[in-house]
């Protein structure tokens, strides 16, 4: 009997593990339901009721405000729905031509509707995620991750407070307020009672769909008004027009080491370029890279024998060098023998070239230096096609000397318009504040313009409905026959936006 009573017991573990288990999982999923979160692979979701109460304050503030704001905020998702079907058309054409041609490239409109559609894909969580990937440290620099995704968090935010507002407004009701992390893209929503959103007019539902867009034009405008007046808000603690102060060089790059550049250096000038701000530098480099090489005056009695009768030799791209000790000090220099000038035969001259260039005027010929010393000729560096010398000022240290391609210079350092006026003062703030708003310039703009499209699962498929509901009921009087235009024009306009994505992608991969 005990032997039987013992068996029993053994085969009712099973069960028991069984029960416990299950017990364990209802409590677990009862404890994030309480909590308002959901988990699946790959997907972590959060909805609360704990902001309705501001959503309702703010739908309250002003009934005559809110009535013209959120009408301009109907034109506007009307004009951006037409709008940006007309700019896919139009980038769809572009990027057809440029497939056809020898040497095809990506267009700065095709890349940004590009980048636009992957960052508004990936907040929606929709299909495009896994196309339109963005990979940090390829695509998208991972010292920018923060940026990218407070910015586009923030974007879904006021999107989805577009929609609130507007919804409570026009007395539906708002089930509440969430935010998903899908992979590792953040995004926001609003969940809607939709009974009270289905008896109310097509032209009350047209401004809620329309709010959002509406909300994200703005927020955009708004960053670049204050990207546009930062250096007026800045001016008590920054300046400005002084120069491009340096607030990172790369480490082991041409602009690094102890005569290079270092971290609160102003550069005030390229050559005889002036550098007053970060475009100045950019459009310098861009000018030094394109035209010839920039030639220095120097007195004809520095032409010492021992310097200037190095044996010159052609290097494998034709050019001319004469220095062949390797040596990091000295530079080979042309120039035109004093006395053979009729003739322009060239001569070479192995130099010093710190001590050749420190305090040199800039020439092109020896006419530009009869100015600045009657017995001075012009000595230009000897360099390979495409590399070129650069005097880097940056006071009151000397000159940085740079021997290579242009843009190696602009990819080593990175620099700021504004200079600050006191030392405890961080030198990163202004570039944090330009950052940050550039990005939520491009992602909300992006999501006032993407998803104003009419296509499946994005806000322009609710507002292509409304409106077909609001102008064709008159014309066509068969709900149906509205329902089945409205899907094909959904249709056209998911096929449209379908293939942007899929070329532009392709674009990009295989180009």
């Amino acid at each position: 009997m005990r032997g039987w009573r013992q068996q029993i017991s053994y085969s009712l573990i099973p069960y028991i593990c069984c029960i416990s288990t299950v017990t364990h999982r209802i409590n677990y999923e009862s404890w994030l339901a309480s909590r308002g979160l959901m988990l699946s692979p790959f997907h972590v979701r959060w909805q609360t009721t704990m902001f309705n109460r501001l959503f309702a304050y703010c739908a309250r503030i002003n009934p005559r405000a809110l009535y013209l704001w959120f009408n301009s905020g109907l034109v506007f998702g009307i004009a951006a729905m037409l709008g940006s079907v007309v700019l896919l058309i139009k980038t769809l054409q572009q990027t057809l031509a440029q497939m056809t041609t020898s040497n095809p490239r990506i267009g700065g409109c095709l890349f940004m509707l590009c980048f636009c559609i992957s960052h508004i894909c990936l907040s929606l969580s929709c299909f495009w995620l896994w196309v339109c990937l963005q990979v940090p440290g390829v695509n998208l620099p991972t010292s920018q991750l923060a940026y990218f995704f407070i910015a586009l968090l923030l974007s879904g935010v006021i999107h989805e407070l577009g929609h609130a507002v507007a919804a409570l407004r026009e007395q539906v009701r708002v089930n509440g307020f969430g935010m998903f992390v899908f992979v590792m893209y953040p995004g926001a929503f609003v969940d809607l009672f939709t009974t009270h959103l289905n008896l109310i007019s097509p032209t009350q539902q047209l401004r809620i769909f329309c709010a959002g867009v509406w909300h994200n034009f703005v927020l955009c405008v708004c960053a670049l008004a204050f990207l546009f007046l930062l250096p007026v808000v800045l001016f008590p603690m920054y300046s400005t027009g002084a120069g491009a102060l340096v607030t990172e060089v790369v480490q082991g790059s041409a602009a690094d080491g102890p005569r290079g550049l270092s971290v609160g250096d102003i550069v005030t000038g390229l050559e005889d370029c002036p550098v007053r701000a970060v475009e100045d530098w950019s459009s310098c480099l861009s000018h030094l890279s394109h035209t010839p090489q920039t030639g220095y005056c120097v007195p004809v009695t520095s032409l010492q024998p021992s310097w200037a009768h190095g044996r010159a030799f052609k290097r494998l791209d034709g050019t001319m060098d004469c220095c062949s000790n390797n040596s990091l000090t000295d530079l080979c220099f042309s120039y035109v023998k004093p006395q053979g000038r009729n003739s322009r035969e060239k001569e070479y001259a192995c130099m010093p070239v710190r001590k050749m260039v420190t305090g040199s005027q800039v020439c092109r010929t020896d006419d530009d230096c009869a100015a600045f010393h009657s017995a001075s000729i012009c000595v230009t560096p000897s360099l390979e096609n495409q590399t070129r010398f650069i005097r880097v000022t940056h006071p009151p240290n000397t000159h940085m000397l740079f021997v290579g391609y242009p843009p190696h210079l602009q990819y080593a350092v990175s620099l700021t318009n504004f200079v600050p006026r006191f030392g405890f003062l961080y030198l990163d703030l202004p570039v944090f504040l330009e950052t940050f708003c550039k990005y939520v310039v491009s992602l909300s703009g992006a999501l006032a313009v993407v998803n104003s499209v009419p296509c499946f699962a994005l806000d322009g498929q609710w507002m292509l409905n409304a409106l077909l509901e609001a102008t064709l009921v008159t014309v066509v009087t068969d709900r149906q026959k509205r329902e089945l235009i409205g899907f094909f024009l959904l249709l056209a306009g998911s096929a449209l936006l379908a293939a942007n994505v899929a070329l532009g992608l392709w674009m990009v991969t295989a180009r």
